[in-house]
């Protein structure tokens, strides 16, 4: 279902003409985020009661790629407790995100329909690092005690994304599922809009992701 819904944006931006690369793997190396870089990083990973050293992430994998600008589509499990605990460090002061608001609102208002999709193995435990980071999950849907491991190496992961974009000179824009555009007369959820477009909400979509680099 993400790579339907990304497919879809990237066919908004080619109704209204505008170029955009896709599958995009940008490489960075550790020096990176030495010194205050790797205390923030820190700071998000022992919220998260991480074990260990932090673990760092060797590439950003984005959706599509305008430019200067880096797009992300969000579903439904990047919004829970873990993320909001990632959203309220450090990181969010020293550089500003015009999604941050939003996006606290939304892990404090969407966390039921996170236990929706996320409650599935691959995304409440992770891959086996999540385990040696966090500790073993609790059974799915019990987020009390330790909770979901994936969940929490999801939010750590999408700190270190924030931040690495940021200090490699990009602007990161995110796109929830639970964003609203006005179509029609009415507010509509862009998640649901991905699934069947025409061609007119193509360009309507397609506009909407252009006003968000300026």
């Amino acid at each position: 279902m993400h790579q339907q819904k990304t497919d879809q944006l990237i066919n908004a931006l080619e109704e209204i003409e505008i170029r955009c690369e896709t599958d995009i793997n940008i490489p960075f190396k550790r020096n990176l985020i030495e010194g205050k870089g790797e205390k923030l990083l820190s700071d998000g990973y022992n919220d998260l009661n991480g074990a260990g050293d932090i673990p760092l992430l060797n590439q950003l994998k984005l959706d599509f790629k305008i430019e200067k600008f880096l797009f992300l589509f969000d579903d439904a499990y990047h919004f829970n407790r873990y993320r909001l605990k990632t959203l309220k460090t450090d990181v969010y002061d020293t550089f500003k995100f015009s999604w941050h608001g939003s996006y606290l609102r939304m892990c404090r208002t969407f966390e039921r329909e996170c236990l929706l999709s996320g409650a599935q193995d691959r995304i409440w435990n992770g891959p086996p690092i999540a385990s040696r980071c966090f500790g073993k999950s609790e059974i799915p849907p019990d987020l009390s005690g330790n909770g979901a491991a994936g969940w929490k190496l999801n939010a750590y992961n999408d700190l270190q994304y924030d931040l690495i974009s940021r200090l490699m000179g990009y602007k990161l824009i995110r796109i929830p599922a639970y964003e609203n555009l006005m179509l029609g007369g009415k507010l509509q959820r862009i998640d649901k809009l991905l699934l069947r477009p025409n061609r007119e909400t193509l360009k309507s979509v397609g506009t909407w992701l252009v006003r968000k680099m300026d």
